[in-house]
Formats: C-alpha cells, structure tokens, sequence
C-alpha cells in the first residue's frame, strides 16, 4: 500500500496515473466482485425459472423456492451496485484532503464488505441446499446456470472478504499514524543520559567547585592591622 498519505492513500493532489490506479489490489478486488455479481444475477434471472404448465405459472429451480431466487438475486444486484460505488470511492480516496473523510470510507468500506461476505456466505448455503433438494429440470435446462450461480456465490465470499481485510489494514495503519508522536525525544530524557542542573554547566565527573572567598586563606590566630586613615 501507499504510504504517502493518511489511511494507505496518497497524498491529496497528486496526480492522478490510471496504470498505478488499476494495479492496487482494492481496485482489482472491487473489479472481481462487480464481475462475480453478474454473474450469479445473470445466471438466476436467465435460466434459474422455468415455466411449469401445471401451474402456469414460473417457477425457481432452487426446489420451487421463489425466495431463494428473489434472494440470490438481490445480493448480487446490490453487490453490483456497491462495487460501482467502491470503484468510484477507489478513484476519490486520493483526493480526499481530509483525514477524517477518508476515516469514514475506510470504516464503511470494512463494515459493508464484511456484511456483504456474510450475506453472500448465507446466500451459498441457501442456495446449495435447496437445489440439492430439487427436482432435476426436463432436458437439464438450467443446470448449468443453477450450478455457477452457486459456485460464484461462493467465490464471492472469499472476495468480499479480502476486500474487508484491506479495509483493516488501512484502518490500522491510520490508526497507527494517528498515535505516534510528532516531537523528537529530548536527549537528556533518554535512559543513561546525564543530568545537567542548567545549561552550559559542569560535566557532572567535574565535582563541586570551591567556594567564592575561601581560597588562599591563612588559618588561626592572625594580627590585626588597624585601617590607616
């Protein structure tokens, strides 16, 4: 990741270059989602009906579960619409001059790509098992799309999941920058170092110095001159 920036961005208004853009694992990842969310929409709204003529009516290959088509579907065309958003919010993240704008990207980029893993996990499970619970189509129309919406539903999970990872990871690291300290350490605070009383003083090895007047004094008994006026 960048490290020039706030959060593993750049720094705000540099410029802009598409080939570093396309190569950030955020970006592909994005890009893999959008592709894996057409796919399971189109496989389900395409072939995942079939038109019963007892019933005259349509009906879902997933065991006859309108609501596991309905809700395939629906992960996939709002994963679609998320991706387009978080490619959007990719090619924005670097313009973005304030820290605490590209705090709450990151935040929501980690809680929806999170939910969307799980959401796309529980959207696997449901679709496997009710369609190991189906009828095999006439003519086995539709087994194809049936199973590659499932398969790809799966896929999504780990893709969504490793776009929330990032998401972590710039979130630790502008964590990370926002606690460290921006003042150099004294070296006087530092352990070991020597205590000085003021500037500019004695090396502490130097000792005490005498004190004013008391050099070079006689001792004892000493005669009193008197002052000549």
């Amino acid at each position: 990741m960048d490290s020039g920036g706030a959060y593993g961005g750049g720094k705000a208004g540099a410029p802009f270059d598409p080939f570093t853009f396309v190569q950030r694992p955020q970006v592909i990842l994005r890009a893999v989602c959008l592709l894996f969310a057409i796919i399971v929409f189109a496989c389900i709204s395409s072939q995942g009906w079939m038109y019963d003529e007892t019933e005259k009516t349509e009906v879902c290959l997933f065991n006859r579960d309108a609501s596991a088509c309905h809700y395939g579907e629906g992960v996939a065309i709002l994963a679609f619409l998320a991706s387009i958003g978080f490619l959007g919010g990719e090619y924005l993240f670097e313009q973005m001059s304030s820290v605490k704008t590209r705090k709450h990207y990151v935040l929501l980029d980690l809680g929806y790509s999170g939910f969307w893993a799980f959401l796309y996990f529980i959207s696997f499970c449901y679709l496997a098992n009710q369609w190991s619970n189906a009828q095999v189509p006439p003519g086995h129309i539709g087994v194809g799309n049936v199973q590659a919406a499932i398969c790809f539903s799966f896929f999504s999970v780990f893709t969504w999941a490793g776009c929330a990872w990032f998401a972590y990871q710039r979130f630790r690291q502008g964590a990370d920058s926002a606690f460290a300290p921006t003042y150099e350490a004294d070296p006087s605070s530092l352990p070991g170092a020597a205590y000085t009383s003021y500037p500019g003083g004695p090396d502490t090895d130097a000792g005490y110095q005498e004190a004013p007047f008391s050099g070079n004094q006689p001792r004892g008994n000493v005669d009193y001159q008197a002052p000549a006026y």
